[in-house]
């Protein structure tokens, strides 16, 4: 009797609770209030990117208790807070909620869209290959991410947010490739991270060897790029630049001045050459005439002697039919001395026209050494270095002539005034051979010959100076002629200067060309840097940027919108195992019913 008792009160409090539980629904509820509202976009993708579910959790924060409403073009939508209920009429959600955080789903309809279009395609061994058909297979393997603007949606997202894509892959991958993206050790697997920037299409890949192929899928959250970039930096950045145009400004124009002094080099290395060329021509023709002016002496030499000879005897014993041949022999040995003084004469000019040539080319060398030192800081000014060895091996050539030619320079000084003292002593010479031939045709003919005793005396003593004279003049040959072959040797290296000179020259004007392009290029790569980083803090700087609901416009006080992407992984298919059926469970009134047995 008594459990019976205890049968009927307890079925009568289960007809009265369902009463007692409802009734709050039917109470009149307060008017609440929203302060602020945050929504995390939940999609799911199959395994090639294609949109199968869409649902947002949204977060509440209730100020003041009652009732509240929100929007959304929902398919349906729950309670996450508590066990009220939540209607809806169109994209109206009406809920009484407690204050503080209040929380509910809602699941969007079937033709909602991301901001994103995501695509992913598989290739095994480098045949593309359906997803499905993936799973199981061994080889190598390449997943191909492909992510873009969706047009039909607000451009909002797809211009503000930030997306980071993650694959995750176990111990069956080996040797993993990825271009862009960042690998990190999970555990025994590896984490693959993407970056996609606001605004930015991408193609991401991934490949490895793989066996018994499995895949967990492409997780994908988007979020809104509002880290601020800090422009600190940026000044003392522009500033570096600022320095560096500056410094290549400096090293324009002293590759300028290099230039300029180049082009003195080499216009002085060419009438260096040009001079010495002369001079060489000059010796050589002096050289080449040395041995006729010898022979021609010789023959005046052996001629004085053959007079003087002949006059040696009485007088009363000479044939005079002899004697009156000798003016006119020694009228023609004086013409022919006065043919080598004119020759003399001009060889002298067009040698001292050379040795003022050569002498002012070679002056021209700048006679400044370069340091150690210098020579390294142009090396290290960033300047050719091949254009910078030309000019050293040209600047040694010249440095090393002009020493040479300090060397000799006495020895080509003292050329001009020798043939000077040459040509007048020759003029000399023939002077008095025509006046003893004049004074003895005068004597001839008025037939006194007391004045070939004089005559004698005096040809003896002209015999016997040319005989010096004839030996200085074959010594002073001799010194052309060595000096003539050195010379030939000292003209090939001003040769060889001027030539390297003329390489130089081109070589520094190219160096120019391409330091003042240079120059022209980088004049305002400070300005065009401070474009760059403001047109980067344009693009990715959305530190203004004010959060806009993604189900509805209607929906205010949006404090943060999140996006969480995943696709459907690949897996092998397991094989089915027989199991035994598990005892029906009892219901509510049989375990009620078992209590009073």
């Amino acid at each position: 009797m008594r459990m019976k008792q205890l049968f009927y009160s307890a079925l009568a409090l289960m007809l009265f609770l369902p009463s007692f539980l409802s009734y709050p629904a039917h109470a009149a509820a307060a008017e609440g209030k929203i302060t602020s509202k945050d929504e995390v976009v939940y999609a799911t993708l199959n395994a090639s990117g294609s949109l199968e579910n869409v649902y947002v959790v949204n977060t509440l924060e209730v100020a003041r208790a009652g009732e509240i409403f929100d929007f959304g073009a929902y398919s349906s939508v729950k309670n996450l807070t508590d066990l009220t209920e939540i209607s809806q009429e169109d994209q109206t959600v009406r809920m009484t909620a407690p204050e503080g955080k209040f929380y509910y789903q809602g699941n969007l309809e079937d033709n909602t869209e991301l901001p994103w279009a995501v695509s992913i395609s598989y290739s095994l061994d480098g045949q593309e290959v359906e997803a499905a058909e993936l799973a199981g297979k061994s080889g190598h393997v390449e997943i191909s991410i492909d992510i873009t603007g969706n047009d039909q949606v607000d451009t909002v997202f797809y211009e503000n947010y930030l997306l980071q894509v993650s694959l995750l892959l176990s111990n069956v991958y080996q040797n993993i490739e990825t271009s862009g993206g960042m690998v990190a050790n999970a555990g025994k697997n590896k984490q693959i991270t993407f970056t996609v920037m606001p605004g930015k299409e991408e193609g991401l890949s991934v490949s490895a060897d793989v066996e018994d192929f499995e895949f967990q899928g492409v997780d994908i959250a988007a979020i809104p790029s509002t880290l601020p970039i800090d422009t600190s930096e940026m000044d003392n950045m522009t500033d570096d630049m600022s320095e560096l145009t500056d410094a290549i400004g400096k090293l324009n124009d002293g590759v300028a001045e290099l230039k300029d002094g180049v082009s003195q080099l080499n216009n002085g290395a060419a009438s260096l050459q040009d001079g010495s060329a002369k001079y060489k021509n000059g010796i050589n023709q002096l050289d080449t005439s040395s041995s006729e002016l010898v022979n021609g002496s010789q023959s005046i030499l052996e001629a004085l002697r053959t007079i003087n000879q002949s006059l040696t005897g009485q007088s009363n014993e000479m044939d005079l039919s002899s004697l009156t041949a000798l003016p006119s022999g020694l009228t023609q040995l004086g013409n022919g001395l006065k043919e080598v003084t004119e020759g003399l004469t001009s060889l002298q000019e067009n040698y001292a026209l050379a040795y003022d040539a050569l002498d002012g080319a070679i002056q021209e060398i700048p006679a400044e050494q370069l340091s150690e030192g210098e020579i390294a800081s142009l090396y290290g000014s960033g300047a050719n270095a091949e254009v910078l060895d030309r000019l050293m091996a040209s600047y040694a050539a010249s440095q090393k002539v002009k020493i040479t030619y300090e060397q000799v320079k006495e020895a080509f000084a003292a050329i001009e005034p020798t043939l000077t003292q040459i040509s007048g002593s020759v003029q000399g010479m023939s002077g008095q051979l025509i006046s003893i031939a004049d004074n003895l045709t005068t004597a001839l003919d008025e037939m006194d010959m007391s004045g070939l005793d004089q005559l004698q005396a005096g040809l003896a003593a002209l015999s016997t100076n040319y005989n010096e004279f004839h030996s200085g003049l074959t010594s002073y040959t001799k010194g052309v002629s060595e000096l003539s072959s050195s010379y030939s040797q000292l003209h090939s290296g001003i040769s060889e200067l001027t030539g390297g000179t003329s390489e130089l020259n081109s070589g520094v004007v190219e160096l120019h060309d391409g330091t003042e392009q240079l120059y022209e290029e980088t004049e305002d790569l400070p300005e065009k840097m401070q474009e760059e980083i403001n047109q980067m803090i344009q693009e990715y700087d959305k530190s203004d940027f004010e959060p806009v609901s993604f189900v509805s416009p209607q929906n205010e006080k949006v404090t943060s919108v999140q996006f969480v992407i995943t696709t459907e992984s690949i897996k092998k298919e397991e094989k089915e195992t027989k199991t035994t059926a598990p005892e029906k469970e009892k219901g509510f009134w049989e375990l009620l019913l078992d209590l009073f047995r």
